[in-house]
């Protein structure tokens, strides 16, 4: 049998690449790194008929203007943490009163980023959203949702009114807030990352009005909390906003169809040479899905970091391959004996004036008395 021996710096450039740093901010959720100049990617087609990424990089490209530069942007980023990108601010939306649409897409599937989309537009330019085709994400196929993407960044009665943001939450941050000492629920990091949009929206100097939210947990909580960060605007949750608001369903297909780029762009930090057909659409019930985690476990450092090791759905199948790892907790449990109490030693008096004391331990383990008469 041939035995392959590793240095010591191979085995840490190994373990490096499989542990995810942890990542933390004040509100649990990694920040967003700043946009940096990304590079256009040439996507070609192999022998298999798969999308391969080749390494050239040819033209620079700063923001997102349709969606040819969607995958490129995406992919010049870190994945293992967040990224944010927002639109330029459309002139009229500075100047006319605008309602906001706030929607997520990749809230389930075990794979992958949570992706929360902002869309905003004037009060009275409804019709366009109309006339886009704007519907609930999930009832409309992928292309026709990527044809709606790209009108709104192209087409000048869209982009002359219609702004848009992404906030792209990496499945790595996601396990670090999940499964940290400090818990992050998934709600709280979906809620932060609808209000840090809609605050830079705000900051941006969008006059918006009304904010329409498609809500994550009852709505009725979600929108006093809301309520109380932006009391000036008038918000509004519900369940299936995406199919109620126009302007919701805008965010919802401007997050959808980053998600989908963002999972064809995936690139394993940890070597692999994958796409987005080797492991599915990411959702527990894809049997390419299941197929992809069972085979590309690591015995010591578990899944790559595409995976959300927070979910049932990893965290079993590591249960049946991985190796078990045991880690020591403070104990918990008071000691047995921690000595007298100090305030034992000012207990008050009894009515005849005396002072009574618990012997002391010494003492009582010997069974002595205290001698005060010879």
């Amino acid at each position: 049998m041939e035995t392959t021996l590793k240095t010591k710096k191979e085995i840490t450039e190994e373990a490096d690449v499989f542990m995810g740093s942890p990542v933390k901010t004040e509100r649990g959720i990694d920040s967003s790194e700043p946009i940096p100049e990304a590079l256009s990617i040439k996507i070609e087609k192999g022998n298999d008929g798969n999308d391969n990424q080749s390494e050239a990089s040819i033209n620079p490209v700063d923001k997102i203007t349709s969606l040819k530069t969607l995958g490129p942007f995406i992919a010049s980023k870190d994945n293992t943490r967040n990224t944010r990108y927002l639109s330029d601010v459309p002139e009229i939306c500075l100047r006319e009163s605008c309602m906001l649409g706030v929607d997520e897409a990749g809230r389930g599937p075990v794979l992958g980023p949570m992706v929360y989309g902002i869309a905003y537009c004037p009060l009275n330019s409804k019709e366009t959203l109309t006339d886009l085709g704007c519907a609930d994400s999930k009832e409309l196929t992928e292309e026709k949702r990527e044809v709606i993407f790209d009108n709104i960044n192209t087409q000048h009665y869209a982009n002359s009114c219609i702004g848009w943001a992404v906030e792209i939450i990496s499945p790595n941050v996601i396990s670090n807030n999940m499964l940290g000492r400090k818990k992050c629920s998934l709600n709280e990091i979906s809620m932060n990352a609808a209000i840090d949009l809609i605050r830079a929206a705000l900051e941006a100097g969008v006059n918006i009005a009304e904010v329409y939210v498609d809500t994550v947990g009852p709505p009725e909580k979600y929108q006093e909390k809301l309520q109380k960060i932006f009391p000036q605007l008038q918000i509004t949750v519900a369940k299936k906003a995406d199919s109620t608001f126009p302007i919701v369903s805008a965010a919802s297909i401007c997050a959808k169809v980053t998600r989908d780029h963002s999972l064809k762009v995936w690139k394993f930090p940890e070597g692999l040479k994958l796409t987005s057909k080797d492991f599915g659409s990411g959702y527990p019930g894809d049997p390419i899905t299941r197929k992809f985690l069972s085979e590309n476990v690591n015995y010591i450092f578990g899944f790559p970091r595409i995976v959300r090791f927070s979910w049932s759905t990893a965290q079993n199948a590591l249960s049946e391959t991985a190796c078990v790892v045991e880690f020591d907790e403070p104990d918990s449990e008071k000691p047995k004996y921690a000595g007298p109490k100090l305030t034992t030693f000012f207990q008050s008096t009894t009515k005849t004036g005396e002072v009574q004391r618990e012997q002391c331990r010494l003492l009582k383990e010997r069974f002595l008395d205290s001698v005060v008469d010879f």
